[in-house]
């Protein structure tokens, strides 16, 4: 039985501040202000939550887990940068060609995200087109088809994408592989759970079969276990749920 998945996880210095940003950049909901750890609900159909985790320490690398989100032409492009600018994102450079078509920003605490054209492969997304793993080896991508039932919607000259099974929501994508190697804890990360009345300890050994590992980050004694993928990508695996 496969997980389910659950959060999209934000390591944050000021997770409140991180979260409004990105409610108004989505038009979620926040939870609950007064939380030390501050959840965004979806209000577009988006089959998980996003949650922003404090921690002390800064982000100093280009992330591997990003956003695409998806405007629907050039100008509604224009439009949405300037609006995210207005809220506290900045352009920022990452090698991308100058006549690319798609913008690259990064929000308060300079986490990469990009706004691209929405195209036939994001033509029934909302604006989360996609959560994207990059460098990422394709074979990542059908270990997690595998760990969480999503099937594989794409996978093309090393590149592959997973999509829930209703065929809603914003796509995973993998690839390509060619990248610097990985430096440090993802600030990104994906939580899954299995289902209710199923059994955690279970699922981690399935997750094992698949290629995942067990890690230790300095997490103690908590409720949840903490794995990485095959690539190296921290992820957690909740009580059921």
């Amino acid at each position: 039985m496969s997980t389910r998945l659950v959060t999209l996880c934000f390591d944050a210095n000021d997770p409140l501040t991180l979260a409004r940003f990105w409610a108004a950049t989505l038009q979620w909901e926040i939870d609950n202000e007064a939380d030390e750890e501050i959840g965004l609900l979806p209000s577009d159909g988006t089959p998980f939550e996003i949650l922003f985790l404090p921690v002390p320490d800064a982000k100093t690398t280009k992330s591997r887990i990003h956003l695409d989100l998806v405007s629907n032409s050039e100008e509604d492009q224009r439009q949405m940068v300037g609006r995210l600018v207005a809220l506290g994102a900045r352009r920022v450079d990452i090698g991308q060609p100058s006549d690319a078509d798609y913008v690259v920003l990064a929000d308060p605490e300079d986490n990469e995200f990009c706004l691209i054209l929405r195209g036939d492969f994001f033509a029934t997304t909302d604006l989360i087109g996609a959560i994207v793993y990059e460098p990422a080896n394709a074979s990542v991508g059908h270990f997690w088809s595998e760990a969480t039932g999503w099937p594989v919607v794409y996978d093309q000259d090393g590149d592959t994408a997973i999509r829930a099974p209703n065929g809603r929501g914003p796509f995973i994508t993998f690839g390509p592989a060619s990248g610097g190697p990985k430096a440090g804890k993802n600030r990104l990360h994906l939580d899954v759970a299995p289902p209710p009345g199923g059994d955690q300890d279970v699922e981690v050994d399935r997750l094992i079969e698949l290629g995942a590992q067990r890690i230790d980050i300095g997490q103690g004694d908590v409720s949840w276990v903490v794995m990485a993928d095959p690539d190296g990508n921290e992820f957690c695996v909740l009580t059921p749920r």
